[in-house]
């Protein structure tokens, strides 16, 4: 798209590789795949559905880990390359101020946003049923834990990394208690990041394909002189149960629940065998982004097969104008 400009801090040292020799796809996989296997950490059965940001002069994380009692758990780790990784071998203790809402019962699928003067966590909370944890911390040491966003029930809460009309801005997915069979991207406002409102529809399911049956937000999502980059999973029912996916779209940069151009096919859907093999079959779940202004460098990570790590890479300018000539 001409003329278009990436927002934000130059990160010369993200993780990436070329295309392979015969690879014409706007998105690629690392030939490194999967990153992090799903025995990284003692005790875990699965390392999956991650959040990466850049952290000093490396990168720090936010795990699910899933352990061999299928507690889903989080986990914070560290990396100099955004490959590889040591996480810590306990998971998150949160501190909070309210002993109701800081009694941990699961949190899975997180995403990590530097917001201000700290980075901000987001993941689904159990809290009779599932909803939208936020907490927040310094260093990735010491973590501390606010109210939840929403009531239950409800999942993929991604924050905005910077304040839209002078609000605090999130995404999310309204679901239920199960293995939601339907689901719709809502953008919401907040004041001081405890109460939320000003609750806007973003956009729903389309068609009988790969996003047929429920989309839900990934990564945080990048500013760009044209708009606000949203990447996004969505979901086909097959015959054979549900397939994850990811495209992307551009919202409006002061209404971001506008869309303003959204992919018709998916950019990157499971067929490698590290996405089509493991806990849940049919797996690619995006949940975090690195990307470098000046080289226009993007990395993507994403989750396989409920899982594994994994991690994909884009060119800035070659992903808007697929999303432009490709969109809805």
């Amino acid at each position: 798209m001409l003329n278009a400009k990436l927002i934000g801090s130059a990160l010369p040292n993200i993780p990436w590789e070329e295309r392979s020799g015969g690879c014409d796809e706007v998105v690629w996989r690392s030939e490194k795949n999967p990153i992090i296997t799903r025995d990284a950490v003692p005790d875990a059965n699965s390392i999956f559905n991650s959040a990466i940001v850049s952290f000093k002069e490396g990168f720090a994380g936010i795990f699910r880990c899933d352990n061999t009692a299928r507690d889903m758990q989080l986990y914070a780790g560290k990396s100099k390359d955004g490959i590889n990784w040591e996480i810590d071998s306990k998971r998150i203790q949160f501190r909070c101020e309210d002993d109701e809402i800081g009694n941990f019962v699961y949190g899975y699928d997180p995403r990590v946003c530097w917001l201000e003067d700290r980075y901000y966590i987001t993941w689904c909370n159990g809290y009779h049923g599932p909803t939208i944890g936020v907490g927040y911390t310094y260093d990735f040491k010491t973590f501390y834990q606010m109210e939840n966003a929403f009531l239950p029930y409800n999942r993929n809460g991604v924050l905005f990394p910077r304040k839209i009309n002078g609000k605090f801005a999130m995404l999310s997915r309204p679901s239920d208690m199960g293995h939601t069979p339907f689901g719709d991207i809502f953008y919401s406002e907040s004041p001081d990041m405890m109460h939320w409102g000003h609750h806007r529809h973003v956009m729903s399911p389309v068609g009988c394909g790969w996003q047929a049956t429920k989309i839900g937000a990934g990564p945080t999502p990048i500013e760009t002189s044209k708009g606000w980059l949203l990447i996004y999973h969505g979901v086909l029912t097959s015959c054979n149960g549900f397939v994850y996916s990811f495209g992307a779209a551009l919202l409006d940069i002061e209404k971001p629940w506008k869309v303003i151009y959204r992919t018709r096919p998916y950019l990157l859907n499971p067929r490698e065998y590290y996405e089509c093999v493991g806990d849940v079959p049919n797996v690619a779940f995006p949940t975090a982004a690195l990307y470098d202004p000046p080289t226009r460098r993007i990395a993507i990570y994403y989750g396989g097969a409920d899982t594994v790590t994994c991690l994909a890479f884009t060119k800035f300018d070659e992903l808007l104008d697929f999303i432009k000539e490709n969109s809805l």
